[in-house]
């Protein structure tokens, strides 16, 4: 169907032709000249948000051929799966945010195995990767490019730690501000931003000229973004299972702002144990263990909770690490975020080569199930999926079943048509970074407790008849 154009308006560019050569406008598609095509310059939002797809200056086409006087070419659609596949996304973020509490299977998982919430954040990655494909499709001017690119990391990874750095105090307090000595460093949209930018360089540095006429042909061309991505892989395993992580300890304040030592006896190499793995033992060494998240998923587990997988009272012989802090945006984890956003990437690089649906989604569906194969059997083997640690069988599996989804979605709007069921999710999806700033971070609920009538509990949310 020609509605099924894949680029977007706003400027992703349309698939090459096979074989490296360029059709001319046929099938919902338009010959877009590298001259016409000027540097790209991605948007903030790319893959959590807004597109992320080049704009383009000098007027655009269009007009630059409504001053020649010529008829102006049509213009291009856009690939309406991507805003819906981060619109049930960003759906599904604030689904779990609010349902986790007292659905077990809606919350994160304690520490291994996966439930419907640990899929939230390499979903986010995913998208970011197949965006990235399209928005850096032609780039004329490399080193502006990498400029731009930076720059907007810089921006997201600021923006992060303003969120969730804990600058501000909760959805009732009516108090900002933060101890830099305590400030959290790492997030997720500290997370994007990394995996952003190391995808955008690898796009645009590191790109083959080879034809492409079938699905081995993109391995061949993009083969410096895969070895990047298997280096990248083969780092986070030396380090998690080569590690050494000795005995450590940490204190936390009780009652009467009482401080209270804690001594985790580890000695181990290769553990993937809550208080005893690398992935803790760096973020403690590298940013320091008060600039972590202070409220661990692992004091949801049977080890440290009596409600578990709720929170709850610490059991009699709970572990010492049970109140320990651990950031699940650390940093080596978040150098497996990378893969994940690579593997998207890979999956843009299929609507930008292939016309025909057919081709596409084949090309989609094969390495999907392929990933989640793979990611079973390491699961089954005792490398066990873990969203905490992002494990290489928890990103093969997440990023299967992204591009399951992906699929599913491409053929059901894109392909069929069917935009009227999806169009809140769509919508959801173009405006996706502000509705995680506004909901997710609590800036809205906060927002609205800050307007209150002599004392801060008659809020506008009482006066509406919510409650206080």
């Amino acid at each position: 169907m020609g509605a099924a154009a894949g680029a977007n308006a706003g400027g992703a560019a349309p698939p090459e032709s096979r074989g490296g050569r360029r059709p001319g406008a046929m099938g919902g598609y338009e010959l877009v000249r590298s001259e016409d095509a000027p540097a790209l310059a991605v948007d903030l939002e790319a893959g959590i948000g807004g597109g992320g797809f080049p704009k383009r200056g000098g007027g655009g086409p269009a007009k630059r051929a409504a001053a020649a006087g010529a008829s102006p070419a049509p213009a291009r659609q856009r690939l309406v799966s991507l805003d819906v596949f981060r619109g049930i996304t960003v759906l599904l973020m604030i689904i779990v945010d609010d349902a986790g509490a007292f659905i077990p299977a809606m919350n994160h998982s304690p520490w291994d195995g996966v439930t419907v919430a640990d899929f939230v954040m390499p979903f986010f990655l995913f998208i970011v990767g197949v965006a990235l494909a399209l928005a850096y499709k032609r780039v004329p001017d490399k080193l502006d490019a990498t400029k731009k690119a930076v720059l907007r990391a810089l921006k997201l990874f600021c923006l992060g730690l303003v969120l969730q750095g804990g600058f501000f105090h909760g959805v009732r307090s009516l108090t900002f501000g933060v101890d830099l000595q305590e400030i959290r460093l790492m997030g997720i949209l500290q997370r994007i931003a990394i995996a952003y930018l190391l995808t955008a360089l690898c796009e645009i540095w590191l790109k083959g000229d080879e034809d492409v006429d079938y699905g081995f042909d993109l391995l061949k061309r993009y083969r410096y973004q895969l070895f990047v991505g298997a280096i990248v892989a083969i780092t986070y395993m030396a380090l998690l299972y080569g590690t050494y992580v000795p005995d450590w300890e940490y204190q936390t304040s009780g009652p009467g702002s009482t401080e209270k030592s804690f001594l985790v006896k580890c000695g181990v190499r290769g553990d993937t144990s809550p208080g005893c793995n690398a992935v803790g033992m760096l973020d403690r060494k590298i940013l320091g263990i008060q600039h972590l998240y202070g409220r661990p998923v692992y004091a949801r587990s049977k080890q440290c909770s009596i409600n578990s997988p709720q929170n709850g009272p610490l059991p009699p012989d709970a572990p010492s690490w049970c109140q320990a802090p651990f950031d699940p945006e650390g940093l080596l984890s978040s150098v497996m975020a990378i893969v994940t956003c690579l593997i998207g990437l890979q999956y843009g690089h299929v609507i930008v080569h292939f016309q025909k649906h057919k081709e596409r989604i084949m090309n989609w569906l094969i390495p999907s199930f392929s990933m989640l194969v793979l990611a079973f059997a390491m699961d089954f083997c005792g490398m066990h999926m873990n969203k905490p640690l992002y494990t290489l069988s928890y990103t093969l599996a997440t990023a299967g079943a992204a591009g399951l989804l992906f699929a599913g979605i491409y053929t059901l709007v894109d392909l069929y048509g069917y935009r009227r069921p999806t169009f809140a999710m769509e919508w959801m999806g173009m405006h996706a970074l502000m509705i995680y700033v506004l909901i997710a971070c609590n800036i809205l609920p906060i927002f609205i407790h800050g307007f209150y009538w002599k004392e801060p509990k008659n809020n506008l949310l009482k006066f509406i008849g919510i409650g206080a």
